[in-house]
């Protein structure tokens, strides 16, 4: 088998960075398993029990949020795509993400998009899809 890399985490800039961790281990059901003033660490909570019985490329990514000075400024050219299970109600979980602090924006999606656009707190934008099986 090839070499391959493991995809260890995503790492988020925040000019607040445990409060969003804190917001995104709300909004997405994860745990913060570490925090410090330069970061916060979350993980989905299966990750933690699994993560010894899977070999080192099967264990799932977390979430790093790091402290910066400067405000999120344009457009991200990286986004996370989330999809609610077809057993879910999925415009109850925008409107609960709304709740939370997440706004809906318009990024120039079509008008009969099968996705929402939301931003986090930050500003972060990211997509609820369409209810799936998988």
């Amino acid at each position: 088998m090839a070499m391959a890399l493991r995809w260890y985490s995503t790492v988020v800039e925040s000019t607040d960075h445990k409060k969003l961790a804190r917001w995104w281990a709300e909004a997405l059901g994860w745990e913060a398993i570490f925090e410090t003033d330069e970061e916060s660490v979350l993980v989905p909570p299966w990750a933690l029990e699994l993560s010894e019985k899977l070999d080192f490329h099967q264990v799932p990514p977390g979430m790093v949020f790091v402290p910066v000075e400067h405000e999120k400024s344009g457009k991200n050219r990286l986004h996370w795509d989330f999809a609610p299970h077809t057993s879910d109600d999925r415009d109850a979980e925008i409107a609960r993400l709304v709740e939370l602090g997440a706004t809906v924006i318009d990024v120039g999606q079509p008008a009969d998009a099968t996705w929402t656009v939301l931003a986090d707190p930050d500003g972060n934008e990211f997509c609820v899809l369409s209810s799936r099986e998988q």
